[in-house]
Formats: C-alpha cells, sequence, structure tokens
C-alpha cells in the first residue's frame, strides 16, 4: 500500500534535548495510526512535527511523495492538508460554537457565510451537535467543545487528521461521545494519527499501533500483535501497567 505520508529520519532538538530520535513512520491512505507510550515519550512533538507546527532539525517528511519539510517551504498549505486537534479545545469564548468552525474556512480559502453555513450545519447534525451551533463554548460540555474542535479542523477538509490525546481532559463519562467521532471517521476512510492512552479504542480501530520509547518507535504492529505478543521488554512492561 502507498504511504500518504512517510516520515524518514526525524529528529527534533528541544536545546540539548532530543525529542524525536530519527523516527521512520509510514502512514497509508484511509489508515488509522495510533501512537502509545508514557508521557515525554515524544508522541505530542512527532505529532506537531508532522504538520509542520514544529520544524524539524534533519530527516523528512513526505505528503504524497513531496518532502514538505524542506527548510524554507511555506508550512500554511500543508497544515490546510494536515488538520490536527489538541487535548485543550482552544475555541474563542465570545464565538458561538458555528462561528468558531467557519472563521479558518472563512480566511483563509475566502468562503463566504451563507455558502458555508449549510456544509457546517450539516456537519454539526452528523457528530450530534445540530441542536448547539448557537451555543458558546462556556454552554457546551467538554466532549461537546472537543466535538466542535473536531468540526473546526474538519471544515478546512483536510486530507490527513492529526489528535493528540484529545480524551485526556475529558471526564470518563464523555470520553466515548468523542471517540465515536473518531469511529465514524474511521468508517469514512479518513487517514489519521492518533496520540491515546484509550488502549482498548487503539486494539479496536487502529489498523497499525506505534509503542514510542524516550523518543523512539521502540515497537509497530497490527494491534493484535502488539498488545498480545509484545516483542520488546519494553512495550510488555508499559501494556502491564496500562492494561
Amino acid at each position: 500500500m502507498t504511504a500518504k505520508l512517510s516520515l524518514r529520519g526525524v529528529r527534533k532538538w528541544f536545546g540539548e534535548n532530543e525529542v524525536c530520535k530519527g523516527i521512520d513512520l509510514d502512514v497509508a491512505d484511509g489508515e488509522m495510526v495510533c501512537l502509545i507510550g508514557a508521557s515525554g515519550s515524544g508522541k505530542s512533538t512527532l505529532l506537531r512535527c508532522m504538520n509542520l507546527l514544529e520544524p524539524i532539525d534533519d530527516g523528512a517528511i513526505f505528503l504524497d511523495g513531496v518532502d514538505i519539510a524542506e527548510p524554507g517551504l511555506d508550512p500554511q498549505p500543508i497544515r490546510q492538508k494536515i488538520g490536527i486537534v489538541f487535548q485543550s479545545y482552544n475555541l474563542f469564548p465570545h464565538m458561538t460554537a458555528l462561528e468558531n468552525v467557519m472563521l479558518a474556512p472563512r480566511r483563509v480559502h475566502g468562503h463566504g457565510r451563507e455558502e458555508l453555513r449549510p456544509k457546517v450545519t450539516q456537519m454539526f447534525e452528523r457528530f450530534g451537535l445540530g441542536d448547539r451551533t448557537d451555543h458558546y463554548p462556556d454552554q457546551l460540555s467538554g466532549g461537546q467543545q472537543q466535538r466542535v474542535a473536531i468540526i473546526r479542523a474538519l471544515a478546512m477538509e483536510p486530507q490527513i487528521m492529526l489528535f493528540d490525546e484529545i480524551t485526556s481532559a475529558l471526564d470518563p463519562e464523555l470520553v466515548g461521545e468523542v471517540l465515536d467521532v473518531l469511529r465514524d471517521l474511521r468508517k469514512q476512510g479518513m487517514t489519521m494519527v492518533l496520540a491515546t492512552h484509550e488502549m482498548g479504542f487503539a486494539r479496536e480501530l487502529a489498523d497499525k499501533v506505534c509503542f514510542l520509547e524516550a523518543g523512539r518507535i521502540l515497537e509497530q504492529g497490527p494491534p493484535d500483535q502488539l498488545f498480545s505478543a509484545p516483542r520488546e521488554e519494553r512495550t510488555k512492561a508499559f501494556l502491564s501497567r496500562v492494561h
């Protein structure tokens, strides 16, 4: 299967601290890849490197065969193709949910409000928020705010979606409604990479799971193999702690 996104020898330093230590990873079109590992293992930084929020210090990142990490390239067009959602929702408190979602497509693509409204309203309906479009963020639950943040990223029509621990700030009873959105995107064939500590979800839905340890992908493979018969002692130790 041809890779949609390929990382080759990706390295990233913050001062003296090397956070990504020569990472190789292939993500096929329509594939869901889950990154697991302890806090500080490099998962979040790796995601931020994938859509150039963090410039890499060495290596290459290929999107459809083109190196997007070449020094001097404008990162903005890449970020429109590779959307990212974080654990904090980052919604503007003075805007309604609908206005939050429509802001970027209006500013970046020059779409008009009335042109966008039907499409965006349909997305709210699809994710169970049809009656929440005119609510402000402080009128929404954490799970609803996170779904609005996902809709906002999808409104830019990205080719790939990155999710950074998007359920970690949620109350346990709200986690399921956000994971249901990811299930829906999975069915539609969206290419996704997510850092997650939801092991049951990763086992159920991922095409590939990567275990990160100290800035390296120590082990990767299909979820059944990685969860049931991990090869590396460090992977076994991590999984025994989180199960």
